[in-house]
């Protein structure tokens, strides 16, 4: 018997069905108007690259001579002599990092509580004006910061320092006045110029703090409600947990206003070339300072040695904020309530 001819396979010849199982994948054509737009933030995206090469090039071509001239001593000198080729920023790089640091250990507590305040406690009505004042506050020009500081807090705030110094100086060294029985030796200082720079920084650090918190999921803050939980274990189990990445993104901005602060620290310091280390003592200065107070009275070289202490500080505010990149990826906001 001939064997019977084998059926012909389903489909053949014709292309087979799609697996039901398998996503389709959906495309459209790029209209003439969404290549335009995607042509712009491409360019917007990448002017930001250019804009700050084109500041480092600047800094690198306006600084070169005065890095020449000193080397890497430029970083571990305490003087600034430019006149007798003899200067660094040893001593005010460190001053101007501590009065940052001063300023978040005040702002950032402030800032938290007022952005969960406003964020899960205030009323709608309260609410709406508290976010307009915050942003308002984050208008003010520095200047206006800088003489309230230097007429209006710094004569109010000297008991305080002097309080501190002499009941805590003994035990914490950084805190002891040397010379305390000079009144002004409580002026100037470096805790002041801090505490001045803390209010600037407060409204962006509060303003990015409360916009994190109040995306935290509706549905997360209703099941801890559903099992139990306070408003203020809501708070502390789902909304700063979600919120960690970018209250680390905004304490992280902040930390870069603070230290390229100028105007203000300028007005309140009492400027010296000497490393800090009792910060209630009159005296401090910062590499921002430094550029606005020599900047009028320099030649050549004092303005090229000005300017290779802006590339050091732009490539500090540079670190900074690429760390903080770092940090935010790898606590995303919600990562944490995400299962």
């Amino acid at each position: 018997m001939t064997a019977a001819a084998e059926p012909a396979a389903p489909y053949a010849g014709a292309p087979r069905p799609p697996d039901p199982d398998v996503p389709r994948v959906i495309t459209a054509p790029a209209t003439p108007g969404d290549r335009v737009f995607r042509g712009v933030l491409r360019v917007a995206g990448l002017s930001v690259f250019a804009i700050m090469g084109l500041i480092a090039f600047f800094l690198i071509l306006r600084g070169a001579s005065a890095l020449s001239e000193v080397g890497w001593s430029f970083l571990t000198e305490q003087k600034w002599q430019t006149q007798a080729h003899n200067f660094g920023i040893a001593a005010v790089l460190p001053n101007g990092l501590l009065i940052a640091v001063i300023a978040l250990i005040i702002a950032v507590p402030v800032s938290l509580a007022t952005a969960v305040f406003i964020s899960e406690y205030a009323p709608a009505r309260l609410r709406a004006t508290l976010i307009s004042l915050v942003d308002l506050m984050a208008a003010i020009p520095s200047i206006v910061y800088g003489l309230w500081g230097l007429f209006f807090l710094q004569p109010r705030i000297i008991g305080f320092v002097r309080w501190t110094a002499n009941h805590l100086g003994d035990a914490i060294p950084f805190l002891k006045v040397r010379t305390g029985d000079i009144g002004t030796s409580y002026t100037s200082s470096t805790f002041i110029a801090g505490v001045v720079v803390s209010l600037m920084i407060i409204p962006i650090v509060t303003s990015l703090s409360r916009e994190v918190f109040s995306q935290a999921p509706q549905g997360e803050r209703e099941g801890a409600y559903a099992l139990g939980s306070t408003r203020w274990g809501m708070v502390r189990t789902v909304v700063l947990p979600f919120g960690r990445g970018g209250v680390i993104g905004a304490v992280m901005l902040g930390f870069g206003r603070a230290m390229g602060e100028t105007i203000a620290v300028a007005l309140i310091i009492s400027p010296n070339f000497k490393a800090i280390t009792h910060v209630l003592e009159n005296g401090a200065n910062s590499i921002s300072a430094l550029i606005a107070l020599r900047f009028g009275e320099s030649d050549d070289l004092s303005l090229s040695a000005l300017m290779a202490a802006g590339l050091v500080l732009f490539g500090l505010t540079l670190l900074v904020n690429l760390a903080a990149g770092f940090v935010i990826n790898r606590s995303r906001s919600g990562a944490s309530t995400a299962d």
